[in-house]
């Protein structure tokens, strides 16, 4: 069922861009599993608490600079206003391994604007599971388009992909301690033909592009963003006030007006 609240005063409409988070959500391959216990327990205590081990990484969350910039900013460092904003859900259909390039996202509906929140929409968010495809066959945003992205002076991206790179761009393929996937660089050589290596040389370099140019990233946007597509909105993100924090799950909210207007005033 398609979450779209409306509040009653303003007539704003809320829309869900999060994926549910818990136990089970999938993980990155070489990362654990969210493990949850109950702690204290209604049937014995009356009250209820979780103890909660996992990886920063799961489900929808946000990557500070600090992520993959040495010295890089942490959560606890991202002023407030990157958080908030107007900005442009684009349309940007993909197919596995297909990359996301800068006319891609300068042609898409419904525009980028300088200083928007850009999310870039690919479909990709309904292969959302623990499996090798959603991992591993993901479209992802190429170096030059990253740079557009600074010149448009974006002040948060945020992608429906497990990763903002290409797969085989990071250390799910043969760079770093790759690959994770040990059959992901045989199966992208069968079906597209190509060498990884030369097609991908850089080690998640789209995500450093825009960590380095102090952009907070999203990854796996998913939820009811395709209510939103090709529309402009306004978008709201809650991450954790996290000292050193690399990355956390985040909840991301769009909100609209009914006429299809954008309507959150400057306050000047």
């Amino acid at each position: 069922m398609t979450e779209v609240t409306t509040d009653p005063y303003s007539g704003l409409q809320l829309v869900e861009l999060s994926h549910v988070w818990g136990h089970g959500v999938p993980s990155m391959p070489g990362d654990s599993d969210v493990r949850m216990v109950r702690s204290v327990k209604h049937g014995q205590h009356g009250v209820m608490a979780h103890k909660i081990t996992t990886v920063m990484h799961t489900g929808t969350h946000m990557n500070a600079p600090l992520h993959l910039i040495q010295k890089g900013g942490d959560l606890a460092s991202i002023a407030p206003d990157r958080l908030f904003g107007n900005g442009a859900i684009l349309d940007v259909p993909k197919k596995p391994w297909e990359v996301i390039t800068a006319d891609d996202l300068e042609n898409a509906s419904p525009g980028v604007k300088p200083g928007d929140i850009v999310v870039i929409v690919t479909g990709w968010h309904h292969k959302y599971s623990d499996a090798l495809e959603y991992w591993g066959e993901s479209p992802g945003l190429s170096k030059e388009a990253a740079a557009w992205l600074v010149k448009m002076d974006a002040k948060l991206v945020a992608m429906d992909t497990a990763q903002i790179d290409h797969p085989l761009a990071t250390s799910l393929g043969p760079h770093r301690g790759g690959p994770l996937m040990n059959r992901l660089v045989a199966e992208y050589k069968k079906a597209t033909g190509l060498d990884p290596k030369v097609e991908h040389p850089e080690w998640n370099v789209a995500h450093k592009t825009l960590l380095a140019a102090g952009i907070p990233t999203v990854e796996q946007v998913g939820g009811d963003v395709d209510v939103l597509k090709g529309k402009r909105a306004t978008l709201a993100a809650t991450p954790w006030k996290f000292e050193n924090g690399d990355a956390c799950p985040v909840r991301l909210v769009a909100i609209t007006d009914s006429s299809g207007a954008c309507r959150i005033e400057s306050g000047n």
